[in-house]
């Protein structure tokens, strides 16, 4: 069986019959148990995945013809699943089984997909290294030329479900982005990873991190298997009250048409500060685009400053909110010693949660607090508002697109992260909060290779439900890069 198979590819053997799903999830399942070391799943049930494989078969055996019929996922272990535990890698919610879907795994059920098990990630999607797991850490399946010994984070928080898909543990996964949790993956794993326009996707049934910044969004091998993904998630949901009711189109029909005379704006803000690597690789993209008939547009995103710290002010803030309810008093595990109400909560609290979203929650508190309310909470909300504007009203009165990097190193060593300041960590997400925080589309794509062998990505960046013209000038590229035959040379384990 052929590895590294696409979406595109993977259905087209399933309905030629050159191998059944069946066959092809006890491919997947060995490969997991061969490569368990990396740690990227935190839930199997072997037994499920195998009868829902089966019965995929069974509906290809009747002529069905669905986008993802018998093709295994990935998914990131806070999409609630209905009989499998849920914990968002927390110790909180080790017991948690749901007896409900979320709207964006039942959408991707109803289209024919099987899932393989949950994902390893940051706890409650915290992080941007997956070491915040209380299923310990995640690693990348590649290594540096220089330190080949070292282990690397595959990023965060979806880091399970984009070291499934890299080292293809899975034809594809799905992951949530709140600040880069999706697209900083990516491009630590030479994957692609796109995060919708706020509301494109239903929020329905995920556990919430930072209900304003949430979104759902796939990482795969591919453009086209991401924009078959995204057709599959997406769509209007009653019972998120943030859902748009917007036409989703399909976007694999956008792949391979003409990108002439689209404006590509590059925000001379982005380039402040840039290593040389990652600047190198910007001036390839740009001259791909060119070559294209891309327009390159200097432009100018005067708030760009200003997103990091608004972000870290709004997410703990919503974070303190959303996790008031683990108390240990309804479903989220409970803590044995305790000898009155408060002692119950505290020490549930104290025992579920690690340390980085304990960190989290006294920000929030604080920032919420009676005193300091107006000072950092409606200040930034004031903030995201000017950045909302400056994209909307300045940046795409110009432009189409934006470029950037999405982020602003490779991979680094497990070790090297564990020692980082939480300040150091958060600047991993410099490039990528920009677009939670003004709600819009943005994906990574794979361009080059580091001198270390490392993948590196480039980041568009598009107006609300732009993701058609993302997906357009993103597959041009993907076939400029030929990151596909970059890959052979990097270092796997």
């Amino acid at each position: 069986m052929k590895n590294y198979l696409t979406i595109s590819e993977a259905k087209k053997c399933l309905m030629s019959r050159e191998f059944s799903a069946y066959e092809l999830m006890q491919h997947y399942l060995n490969r997991i148990k061969n490569y368990s070391k990396l740690n990227a799943y935190v839930t199997l049930d072997e037994e499920k995945a195998l009868a829902s494989a089966k019965h995929a078969d069974e509906r290809i055996a009747k002529g069905e013809s669905l986008p993802l019929l018998g093709v295994p996922l990935a998914v990131k272990d806070l999409f609630c699943t209905k009989g499998i535990r849920t914990t968002a890698c927390s110790k909180i919610l080790s017991e948690f089984v749901p007896e409900y879907e979320s709207t964006v795994t039942q959408n991707l059920l109803n289209n024919g997909a099987v899932f393989i098990g949950k994902t390893n990630m940051d706890e409650f999607a915290m992080g941007s290294s997956n070491i915040t797991s209380c299923f310990g850490p995640c690693f990348l399946p590649y290594r540096k030329k220089s330190k080949p010994d070292i282990e690397l984070v595959p990023g965060g928080s979806s880091g399970g479900s984009a070291t499934a898909v890299a080292s293809d543990l899975c034809v594809a996964a799905i992951g949530s982005d709140t600040g880069g949790s999706i697209r900083q993956p990516a491009a630590f794993s030479g994957l692609v990873g796109i995060k919708p326009t706020y509301g494109l996707c239903s929020r329905w049934g995920m556990v919430a991190f930072a209900s304003s910044l949430d979104q759902a969004g796939p990482l795969t091998k591919t453009v086209e298997d991401a924009a078959i993904m995204l057709k599959a998630m997406a769509g209007y949901d009653q019972k998120d009250s943030t859902s748009e009711k917007v036409a989703i189109p399909d976007y694999t029909a956008f792949l391979g048409q003409s990108v002439k005379g689209m404006k590509i704006g590059i925000a001379r803000e982005y380039l402040e500060g840039l290593n040389e690597e990652n600047l190198a690789l910007l001036e390839k993209a740009k001259s791909w685009l060119i070559d294209a008939g891309c327009e390159i547009v200097d432009i100018s995103l005067k708030t760009t400053s200003y997103a990091l710290p608004a972000y870290h002010i709004i997410a703990p803030a919503e974070a303190s909110s959303n996790l008031a309810r683990y108390d240990g008093v309804r479903y989220t595990k409970r803590a044995k010693n305790f000898s009155n109400i408060d002692e119950l909560y505290v020490n549930s609290r104290s025992e579920g949660f690690g340390e980085e979203v304990k960190r989290r929650i006294l920000t929030g508190t604080y920032v919420l607090s009676a005193g300091y309310y107006d000072a950092y909470y409606t200040r930034a909300l004031k903030i995201q508002k000017m950045i909302k504007d400056d994209f909307r009203n300045n940046a795409f009165s110009k432009v189409d697109l934006i470029l950037c990097p999405t982020t602003p190193n490779t991979a680094f060593g497990i070790e090297e992260s564990a020692n980082m300041s939480p300040v150091d960590m958060y600047l991993n997400d410099v490039y990528t909060v920009n677009a939670n925080i003004a709600g819009l589309p943005a994906i990574s794509v794979p361009a080059g290779l580091s001198k270390d062998g490392l993948p590196m990505g480039v980041q568009l960046i598009g107006n609300r439900f732009a993701e058609a013209e993302i997906f357009k000038v993103s597959h041009v590229i993907e076939k400029s890069a030929n990151f596909a035959e970059l890959r052979k040379e990097i270092i796997t384990i």
